[in-house]
């Protein structure tokens, strides 16, 4: 009894170890010695850094960028500005930046290493203290570190504090593309963070194998490594970018990106703030930093391009494993001999039923499939019962990490309770069989249509030996059945928080069918454990108390605010304004304005949206005195049959950006917007408006003015809407708006909290 005991305890601490590995427990403080990296050093820079919103146009960037290069000085760096104009055709805008870069030289001339972070903040909320201040304050205080110990290194090392990276990754564009530095480049490690805690993924940027960088991030032998080559898998099908994207799709530079993804409800709104930064996830950055710049910064950069990659993950102890892709397919050829091998021993020695191995696919099947339904079904049952989370754009909840509680202990509820039905001591190892073949067949798939989750095959090969232990003893040891589970625990475990925490709470599914392939592995133990119909109802009952806790926890407060939007639309052209949200919900302060019987939006005209939100409900109103932007035609020509004309754009107010919406049959020959070329696609011969896009969005940094320069077919009629938007809305004095409740927050990865003026341009 006391070794069964001891065998499910060592399971419990397998998931604990998997997760409490991950990263740092404590920070580094103010004593630390000089030479070494301190997140309190770090965090006396970030405080000063995340004081205000700092995006482009405020007074705020500027001091902020004053204050990085002044710091960056100050460490001997040989510094300047790099500004100029930006075009992004992926999202389609137009902006001024300026990147502030710094030098120190190496002893040799050879590849330069680059560290990189952005210092703006999303427009129009965010205080920016994790998206990228913590990013910023980790290469600060690592550079303080490191040269404080003497060392001169052999590579030059180069940094880039980028401007504008959250609007298109336009300071990485024109360093990459227009920098005379980035010829010099071998190497990019890039700080990031997409929430405001949890452990700091590394993940690799490459056009070629990654091989090279897998082997030096492993040598380099950082303290807490958490990757895996199925992370980057799934990283490359979104289409999240980050600023070392461009590194290497425009000049094929590879790099590391580092960031920490959790808390995501705190992405890019006034949450993103100095109070709310999880401080270990900030000793994590410098964890990486600090031994990847030790070794990269001696490191030869100049190796010769490799195409083979290879497949890695973390576990504790080992730190980072990983092989070649060529191993794939003959670890997976052997799994299979070895399989059907130990199948044919076993039942031939009795150790294994034939009747009992058919009968061991029901439990296995049967548990993958409920416990499947009941996460994804349940969970779109919870968004219609608390309508209020759709409000949360990013699509993890403040109670996000209690659903992945309850629908875990849901899900052991269910595999205790469905295995209840089928095992006994005498038949353990039969049932195993079922779930290693669930296992293969997956990592048959994944060999083929996902090769960076091919680790999978290694729970496979613990499961095998398992096997093989209960075909050569009869009563194995348990204590031995309980640490041949502990691979597939440390590799799998923190997947399951993983998938709904990277990718949204829609992806509870994968945790539960992940838990339920985990649970069959683990028969091994269980399958000797008494009263296990027991303990699934102990786990039934603890999943409805983590969903209590969660509808508990369900309803917004001042620490966790409910989103909320609106925005003032004035058409200059049809004299007529409206408020407007993108909110389906209406709360105090957005009916104040709209009231709680608002009309559907009649303006479907989808701005600056992330995820491609249109305006919810709108509601007609007085019209304010705003001063309308002045539209000058400079000239006018006909060649051929080609119009060539030139308008000039004067804002009358301060503005924030403009976006330019035409037909979508409408053709543009060219288009030149401050004299920066909007380029066509490679398919294309002239510069379309595609169905549901914009022409162009400029966002004002230091010019406020537009000039345009297009040529159209001379016979085509052709109507630009523009809309004029400031971010002034709360403070403008011709409003007097009321605050916000400390219950509400901004609403991000929308156009929010603006005034906005309609002007629309016909060419007859």
């Amino acid at each position: 009894m006391i070794k069964k005991l001891i065998a499910v305890l060592l399971l419990v601490l397998a998931i604990y170890w998997s997760f409490s590995s991950l990263m740092p427990s404590k920070i580094s403080d103010l004593n630390t010695p000089e030479t070494e990296f301190s997140t309190e050093r770090a965090l006396v820079h970030l405080k000063k850094i995340s004081e205000k919103p700092h995006y482009p146009g405020t007074e705020a960037h500027i001091e902020v960028r004053d204050y990085i290069k002044k710091e960056l000085e100050s460490l001997g760096f040989e510094t300047h500005r790099q500004e100029g104009y930006s075009y992004s055709p992926k999202v389609r805008n137009v902006t001024k930046v300026q990147n502030i870069v710094g030098r120190i030289r190496g002893k040799n001339n050879s590849k330069a290493l680059l560290l990189m972070s952005h210092y703006d903040s999303n427009p129009h909320s965010s205080l920016g203290a994790s998206d990228a201040g913590s990013g910023v304050v980790t290469i600060l205080e690592g550079l303080r570190a490191y040269l404080k110990s003497g060392k001169t290194p052999n590579n030059d090392i180069v940094v880039l504090i980028s401007d504008a990276e959250e609007t298109g990754l336009h300071g990485a564009n024109i360093f990459v593309n227009k920098h005379a530095w980035s010829a010099d480049l071998g190497l990019v490690l890039n700080f990031e963070a997409r929430g405001s805690g949890g452990p700091s993924y590394m993940l690799i940027e490459t056009n070629n194998g990654n091989k090279n960088l897998i082997e030096g991030f492993t040598k380099a032998n950082p303290d807490f490594p958490v990757a895996n080559s199925l992370a980057y898998s799934i990283y490359k099908m979104l289409p999240n970018d980050t600023d070392l994207t461009r590194f290497r799709e425009d000049a094929n530079i590879d790099g590391f990106n580092f960031a920490f993804i959790d808390d995501h409800y705190d992405y890019h709104t006034v949450l993103d703030n100095y109070q709310r930064l999880d401080k270990n996830s900030l000793e994590h950055q410098g964890s990486y930093l600090m031994p990847l710049l030790n070794y990269f910064a001696d490191a030869d950069l100049n190796q010769p391009i490799t195409f083979e990659d290879h497949v890695y993950f973390n576990v504790p102890i080992f730190k980072m494993i990983h092989y070649s892709n060529g191993w794939i397919l003959p670890m997976l050829i052997v799994s299979v001999l070895v399989f059907f091998l130990l199948l044919y021993i076993g039942i031939k020695k009795h150790r294994l039923s034939t009747n009992e191995i058919i009968r061991g696919f029901a439990p296995i099947t049967l548990t993958i499939m409920i416990t499947g339904a009941l996460a994804y079904f349940g969970w779109q049952m919870l968004l219609g019962f608390y309508p209020e989370y759709n409000e949360m754009l990013q699509g993890f909840t403040y109670n996000g990490h209690t659903y992945i509680w309850a629908f875990s202990m849901l899900s052991l509820a269910i595999a205790l309770l469905v295995y209840s039905k089928f095992y006994k001591p005498r038949n353990t190892g039969s049932l195993l069989v079922a779930p290693i073949l669930f296992w293969m067949l997956l990592s048959v798939y994944v060999a083929f249509e996902l090769q960076g989750a091919s680790f999978f095959i290694i729970p496979v090969i613990f499961g095998l030996i398992t096997l093989a232990v209960f075909i050569s003893q009869r009563q194995p040891n348990m204590l031995l059945l309980s640490l041949l589970c502990f691979p597939a625990i440390l590799i799998t475990a923190p997947l399951i928080q993983m998938f709904p925490v990277g990718l949204g709470l829609n992806l509870l599914v994968a945790s539960a069918i992940l838990i339920s392939l985990l649970f069959g592995l683990t028969i091994s133990v269980f399958g000797f454990i008494k009263n296990t119909r027991n303990w699934g109802f102990l786990f039934l009952v603890t999943s409805a108390v983590f969903f209590l806790i969660a509808h508990s926890n369900s309803k917004f407060d001042d620490n966790n605010p409910k989103p909320n939007s609106l925005v003032y639309l004035f058409d200059s052209n049809k004299n007529e304004a409206q408020w407007l949200t993108y909110d389906t919900m209406m709360d105090p302060w957005t009916s104040h304005y709209l009231t709680n019987t608002p009309d559907e939006s009649s303006d479907n005209t989808i701005i600056n949206s992330k995820y491609g939100s249109a305006f919810a409900f709108g509601k007609s109103t007085n019209i304010k005195d705003l001063a309308v932007p002045l539209l000058n035609k400079i000239s006018d020509t006909i060649i051929g049959d080609q119009r060539h004309l030139k308008y000039f754009l004067s804002p009358q107010r301060s503005v924030n950006r403009y976006e330019l919406f035409a037909d979508t049959s409408s053709k543009f020959i060219n288009f030149r917007l401050n004299g920066v070329p909007l380029k066509a696609k490679k398919d294309e011969a002239a510069f379309q408006n595609r169905k549901g896009e914009r022409l162009v969005t400029y966002l004002v940094s230091d010019d406020k003015y537009l000039e345009l320069e297009f040529s159209i077919p001379a016979n085509q009629e052709t109507i630009i809407d523009i809309y004029e938007s400031s971010f002034d809305l709360l403070t403008n004095k011709l409003f007097k708006l009321k605050k916000r409740e400390n219950w509400m927050i901004p609403k991000p990865f929308i156009l929010n909290d603006a005034i906005i003026i309609k002007k629309t341009l016909t060419i007859d």
